[in-house]
């Protein structure tokens, strides 16, 4: 058998918790996952995992075999790693998940000339605004907004954007001089995930006190790129990280308002597991990342402390 094949399996279903989340993150039917963990253990004449209908779980023969396969599969992906870097030939699959928005502004567009530089790499992207666990859904880098917490992933600062107020042209030119005269059935909603009700505003000016402002506009969104259209139609004030209307307030579709109040600020990272941290064409991309950022994009500090947060695992058998 396979050996090398064989321990991919095994210590992708120990991190799944699940055979069919396995066999799908692998692209494998859910028989052919379970053929392959019985084929290992007749190999080796031990039972490595003990399964029921509510629950999978290693057995200690199996903790000891996980720990050794991580070491080897490690081994070979550096050693293969080392050697495109030589001949400069990445190769391979490269799983991408992004924020919906952040994949439309910023990072898709830009994406053809990465699989330019990289021929050889096949580059797949999810967008989404609910993330997944990285291990379970074999996602070699993830963009996150702010912190993530376990201590099996590496976040990498890539940059810092700030939260602005903007609106048609039109419109700016009815607006209240200040922000707490900003009449809330003009401001355009964006919703968290999972919540009916839009996040609220909250302005800061030196001197000045803080002006909260919940949206109550006939508009509400779950995405930067929806709000900032339906602002540069005309139909509300929103408030968005500048990134994503800065094309529009360059081509004059949006402008700014109360410029000199400070909405909030996020920071954007690229995670990724330890395991993963050291391959070519995780490192590849990264650089990439940072590249593809606008010259007067505010960096944050390499050496700023950041804590990881995950998506929650699901264990079930």
């Amino acid at each position: 058998m396979d050996k090398l094949w064989a321990m991919t399996v095994f210590t992708r279903v120990a991190d799944a918790g699940s055979f069919s989340r396995a066999a799908e993150a692998l692209d494998m039917a859910n028989a052919s996952v379970t053929t392959c963990i019985r084929g290992l253990e007749r190999e080796l004449g031990v039972t490595l995992l003990h399964r029921d209908t509510r629950r999978l779980r290693l057995t200690e023969e199996g903790e000891v075999f996980l720990g050794h396969a991580r070491q080897i599969l490690q081994s070979v992906e550096t050693a293969e790693a080392d050697v495109q870097a030589r001949v400069g030939a990445l190769s391979g699959r490269l799983s991408i998940e992004t924020p919906i928005s952040f994949g439309h502004a910023l990072l898709c567009p830009e994406l053809p000339r990465f699989a330019a530089r990289y021929p050889g790499i096949e580059t797949s992207v999810t967008l989404t605004n609910q993330p997944h666990h990285l291990i379970e859904r074999a996602i070699d880098v993830a963009i996150r907004m702010d912190q993530v917490e376990d201590a099996e992933f590496i976040a990498r600062p890539i940059f810092e954007t700030d939260y602005i107020a903007c609106c048609s042209p039109q419109l700016a030119a009815t607006m209240a001089p200040h922000p707490g005269k900003l009449d809330p059935h003009r401001c355009l909603g964006l919703l968290p995930e999972e919540r009916a009700v839009s996040m609220p505003w909250r302005l800061q000016r030196e001197g000045e006190a803080e002006v909260e402002i919940r949206p109550q506009g006939s508009l509400h969104f779950n995405t930067s790129d929806a709000l900032v259209g339906a602002a540069a139609e005309g139909a509300g004030v929103a408030l968005v990280l500048d990134i994503f209307a800065r094309q529009a307030l360059a081509d004059g579709r949006l402008v700014q308002v109360y410029p000199d109040w400070q909405a909030g600020r996020k920071t954007f990272f690229a995670v990724t597991t330890r395991a993963r941290l050291g391959a070519a064409k995780v490192r590849a991309f990264t650089d990439f990342l940072e590249e593809i950022m606008a010259a007067g994009q505010q960096r944050p500090s390499p050496n700023r402390a950041v804590a990881v947060r995950g998506a929650p695992r699901a264990r079930k058998a």
